[in-house]
């Protein structure tokens, strides 16, 4: 399940979704005042990883236990500390685990037990697939607001999954942009050329006579058009070639 709550308030996100006694559907009580959350930060970045511990810091029970600036610290802090959460800079260079999907299934696989969040400037829709694949919990983006950090923390604490707006903007975008592609592959260049039409408004007869072709050969086009999309009326059509962001 991917959960995409978060609050118009920056602030109030603690208080608007109950921080005493939370649970999800699941049954998991996250924040409350029966535990502490263990939080690992790592990032290269000295002044991020201030700004988290100070978001950290708005909640009584939240502990931050690691700052790491490379995967070579973050091991040895998982390791030697009790963590429940790791709040991790996708690109950080250096240290003998490297970074990225690398990092990503090497703390999934000798940690189980840590929840990863993801921090990343990435507009990479196939790198975050994979992120998510090797075992990320929630992936931001550093363009997100700070404050649906504490969403992403208790979604995964809750093994649910959160994408920040950023990253589901660009998950949306690679997946018109694969649609668009995948209509152009299927398609002969005159026969995505009848269906834009079409889709705009133009009738057979008006195609045909706007391509100087006859109605019979704009109708097997459009036909075939639909037939190779599996498409089976107008109304499809028209919704298919909109989703796809080809008019």
């Amino acid at each position: 399940m991917i959960i995409f709550l978060e609050s118009e308030s920056d602030m109030s996100l603690h208080n608007a979704l109950g921080y005493e006694a939370m649970e999800f559907g699941n049954g998991n009580e996250v924040f409350s005042s029966k535990r502490i959350t263990r939080l690992a930060i790592a990032d290269d970045h000295p002044l991020v990883v201030l700004a988290i511990e100070r978001f950290a810091a708005n909640f009584p029970n939240v502990e931050v236990v690691s700052r790491s600036a490379n995967s070579t610290e973050l091991d040895d802090a998982l390791a030697n500390n009790e963590c429940d959460v790791a709040v991790i800079d996708f690109y950080m260079p250096g240290g003998r685990h490297g970074d990225g999907i690398k990092l990503i299934q090497h703390i999934a696989d000798t940690y189980p037990n840590v929840r990863i969040v993801v921090l990343s400037r990435t507009d990479n829709a196939a790198l975050v697939k994979e992120a998510l694949d090797a075992g990320a919990h929630a992936f931001l983006s550093k363009e997100d607001r700070l404050d649906l950090l504490y969403v992403a923390i208790v979604s995964a604490i809750a093994n649910e999954t959160y994408l920040g707006p950023a990253i589901r903007r660009t998950l949306a975008v690679a997946s018109v942009e694969s649609r668009a592609r995948f209509i152009r592959q299927r398609l002969t260049g005159r026969e995505l050329e009848v269906i834009e039409r079409y889709a705009r408004g133009a009738n057979v007869t008006e195609i045909a006579k706007d391509l100087d072709r006859s109605v019979k050969t704009i109708s097997a086009q459009k036909c075939a058009a639909m037939r190779k999309l599996d498409l089976a009326t107008d109304a499809d059509l028209y919704r298919f070639i909109a989703d796809s962001d080809l008019i």
